[in-house]
């Protein structure tokens, strides 16, 4: 017996369904740290044949850009992913400066 073709057609807006509020906050305090500034690495250092390397990163995100508040875009990101508001402000998480 095989499978409907409605359950396949359903399956995909099963996966975009609303995630737990803790899930959503977790994946939109990222999101929410790129809009308040760009993040990035340098580092320089000798590699195993004795010469000099060198290495960069910078990730920036159209939400900095645009210049929106860190703090809207971690309530609109947790709201549109899980259907609840968050449990409490993006600029009230202590450890969001790290």
């Amino acid at each position: 017996m095989r499978p409907s073709l409605a359950l396949f057609a359903v399956l995909p807006l099963i996966a975009c369904g609303p995630i737990p509020r803790a899930q959503a906050e977790q994946a939109c305090f990222e999101r929410a740290r790129l809009a308040e500034q760009p993040r990035g690495e340098l580092g320089v250092g000798i590699g195993p044949d004795g010469r000099k390397q060198t290495f960069g990163e910078i990730t920036f995100s159209s939400d900095y850009l645009q210049g929106k508040d860190p703090d809207q875009v971690y309530t609109n990101c947790v709201y549109h992913r899980s259907g609840e508001m968050p449990t409490r402000p993006y600029s009230s998480i202590p450890a969001r400066r790290s």
